[in-house]
């Protein structure tokens, strides 16, 4: 399956990632006698090409690779992607993509997947939420029973429960997807893309 010369830098990445990924295809990087540049799955030949060796990275480069593009925070990771999409840059997005577990096959796609997105205009990347949990006010429970009639043996009164304590202030909740708003290239015809999130190794990385 040929791949545009403009998916170079992100084949590169994915060897320096290999150490993470159990690749099952191999990619070759053919040249044409017409100089034109491929990458695919088949033998050169068969493209009338020849195969171009890339030199392979070290593992030490690959683990020093892998820690540029790690955010901290949603902020972190927020301003990287931006950045990429602000440069068309599918080779610092595939950066803080989580990776870990993908086989060589699916990674491809992936790669290709960022390279299209990173070409269309950013409009803004938007924190998706957790659903709020449902609350039941205590005090409209109180309400209710004060409202309604009760019988009672005697002169026995009847106590209503006492007023429960405000509740303690709730943790800021962290964002579990991130959505894309873009436009296509027409600049018109808006398109949306969401990406789960994933905490690994005390950063931040985009999934999905």
């Amino acid at each position: 399956m040929p791949l545009s010369p403009r998916t170079l830098p992100l084949l590169s990445l994915i060897a320096l990632l290999a150490w993470s990924l159990p690749v099952t295809a191999q990619v070759r990087h053919c040249v044409t006698p017409d100089g034109q540049h491929i990458f695919t799955d088949r033998e050169c030949a068969a493209m009338g090409g020849v195969e171009q060796v890339q030199p392979r990275q070290p593992v030490a480069a690959a683990t020093q690779a892998r820690r540029s593009g790690c955010a901290r925070n949603i902020d972190d990771l927020v301003f990287e992607m931006t950045s990429a999409f602000d440069t068309h840059d599918a080779n610092r997005l595939a950066g803080v993509y989580h990776w870990t577990g993908m086989s060589g096959t699916s990674a491809y796609d992936v790669m290709a997947r960022l390279d299209t997105l990173v070409q269309r205009p950013l409009v803004d990347i938007v924190p998706v939420m957790p659903e709020p949990e449902p609350v039941t006010d205590p005090q409209s429970d109180i309400a209710a029973s004060s409202d309604a009639s009760f019988e009672t043996p005697g002169n026995a009164s009847l106590s209503l429960p006492e007023p429960a304590e405000s509740a303690p202030p709730t943790r800021r909740q962290q964002p579990v997807a991130l959505r894309i708003e873009q436009t296509l290239a027409n600049g018109v015809t808006p398109a949306r893309t969401v990406f789960g999130l994933q905490k690994h190794f005390g950063c931040w990385w985009i999934k999905g």
